[in-house]
């Protein structure tokens, strides 16, 4: 057998292998909330095509699409908690799976020039600084619970993605002035949240080793 024939029966066989994995892990019940946080993941490239188009029409789709992608974030928790389906693979990819769809969308935002960069720019910095607060709080043992205000936050950046993304005005409702306005709720908000993080973690990062 050629060198490239080994190749590609090694390659077959690989995809195979993958493909017969990835559907046992379909068929198992309590892998499904994983799967709807993955959907929020997977939906992001095609969130970011569709805006580079620029139409009206299509940004109304867009927005369908992301609000579809914070139904199924309700959902999997929901599930997770009712079927008792929680997972460790569950927990890590939940957060991390809204901070992909909302910081992804909010930075096409601003290269849009939809949304001031500087509060794009801080978001972001609050949300990558939080994430790692939470790991070095996992790597000693501890759990940083999400605080309610930190889900007020999460919903008003929502509400701000959703609307600046829609753009142009329907039902005569201004969508750009309604996102901006949520936008600095949810900039409020997340400063907010991240400084109390911080300032009741400040033990647990000056704790020696």
């Amino acid at each position: 057998m050629t060198q490239d024939g080994s190749f590609s029966t090694v390659f077959k066989e690989s995809c195979l292998s993958v493909l017969g994995r990835t559907r046992q892990y379909v068929k198992k019940p309590a892998n499904l909330p994983n799967l709807l946080t993955l959907s929020r993941i997977l939906v992001v490239p095609l969130i970011i095509v569709l805006l580079y188009s620029g139409n009206r029409w299509l940004n109304l789709l867009t927005a369908l699409l992301v609000v579809g992608a914070a139904i199924t974030d309700g959902l999997d928790g929901y599930m997770a908690r009712k079927y008792d389906y929680e997972s460790n693979l569950g927990r890590l990819l939940d957060p991390l799976a809204d901070k992909i769809l909302l910081l992804s969308t909010m930075v096409m935002l601003v290269y849009m020039h939809r949304a001031p960069a500087w509060i794009v720019c801080l978001i972001l910095c609050r949300e990558t600084a939080v994430t790692g607060l939470r790991a070095v709080a996992a790597d000693r043992g501890r759990t940083i619970a999400v605080s309610v205000m930190a889900k007020y936050k999460t919903t008003f950046q929502m509400i701000a993605v959703v609307a600046l993304v829609i753009h142009y005005p329907f039902f005569g409702a201004n969508s750009h002035a309604v996102g901006i306005f949520f936008l600095w709720i949810a900039f409020i908000y997340t400063m907010w949240t991240g400084y109390v993080y911080f300032s009741e973690a400040f033990s647990l990062l000056i704790e020696d080793e």
